[in-house]
């Protein structure tokens, strides 16, 4: 399906035959994450206890690579790793997901890209990226491994590997009629005004939002606001993610649409965000509805803030059947 026609209604599907297993591409990060637990975040210049440290696998590439995988897709990767421990432990776990890593290479001259993630005793983190290998995936990365975007139904990007990289996975993905997602994180100021023409969804959460929009959120009605912003920019959908607030989403042709969040106890919501978008593309892919995929992805994010990590906490797929 070309991107170009995608829904302008609740009604309209995309992405593969409805019911069976679509095809996503995920075009960015892989990480390291060394996650350390403390009462509370750190003032500058102060030094806290911790109470506990993990290092799991993340990178919001990879994290939504396996959230659509495990939430029902064929999924690719395209990423690159370092020479190291971390990076053959980052390829084993994606080849453990059944995730196609043909197009994941390795640096010869940088680490795997890693970040320090500590996360206090209301669930709330603060996040730290040294990107290491993931700055040599480049436009000429996209265009190695354009096979796998032909491939794919859904094209997933994020915006922790190079500018000029992202744009060009969105640019072949438009080209090749394939349905474009884009998670703006971590937060940018602003995007180029040309990529707003190759996003079918854009998907920011609300810090994200307001730091695009320049309109302070804090209620669904804001982020409703926010959201006329950036599709007046050219963003076919926009769909902002509220945390324990929900997801207000504005489509095509419509005046737009809250979606209230599951009510649970979060412990860590950490890749609360990459397990909606991986569930969101997963079942867009598999041709549901979009309210559908917008409310399967809140389930499965519901049910990742409940543990502890970032792949680690992500669902299976029933899992959040049975939720």
């Amino acid at each position: 399906m070309n991107a170009s026609n995608v829904s302008k209604t609740d009604s309209k599907k995309a992405g593969g035959t409805h019911g069976e297993p679509g095809r996503v591409a995920v075009v960015g990060s892989l990480n390291m994450d060394l996650v350390v637990r403390a009462a509370r975040l750190p003032k500058p210049g102060e030094t806290l206890a911790g109470q506990t440290f993990q290092q799991v696998p993340g990178g919001k590439g990879g994290n939504q690579a396996v959230a659509a995988a495990r939430l029902g897709a064929n999924v690719s990767m395209i990423g690159c790793i370092g020479q190291d421990g971390n990076g053959e432990a980052l390829r084993q776990g994606l080849a453990a997901e059944n995730i196609d890593c043909s197009g994941v290479g390795t640096s010869r001259s940088r680490p795997t890209g890693v970040a320090m993630i500590i996360v206090d005793d209301a669930s709330q983190n603060a996040i730290v990226i040294v990107a290491g290998s993931n700055a040599e995936v480049t436009p000429a990365t996209i265009a190695a491994h354009e096979a796998l975007l032909a491939a794919a139904d859904i094209v997933v990007c994020q915006l922790e590997t190079p500018p000029d990289t992202v744009r060009a996975a969105l640019e072949s993905a438009r080209r090749l009629g394939k349905i474009t997602v884009l998670n703006p994180a971590p937060a940018a100021s602003e995007l180029p005004a040309d990529w707003f023409d190759l996003i079918d969804y854009l998907i920011p959460n609300e810090l994200e939002a307001a730091t695009l929009s320049g309109v302070e959120i804090t209620t669904p009605d804001d982020a409703r606001h926010a959201a006329g912003v950036l599709r007046g920019r050219g963003a076919r959908n926009v769909i902002v993610t509220l945390g324990s607030q929900g997801v207000f989403a504005l489509l095509d042709g419509e005046e737009g649409r809250h979606f209230s969040a599951p009510a649970v106890k979060a412990i860590d919501t950490t890749a609360a965000g990459d397990t909606f978008i991986g569930g969101f593309a997963a079942e867009l892919a598999r041709g549901e509805t979009v309210a559908d995929a917008i409310a399967f992805g809140q389930r499965a994010a519901a049910i990742a803030v409940t543990r502890e990590g970032a792949q680690p906490s992500i669902p299976h797929r029933r899992e959040v059947a049975s939720a």
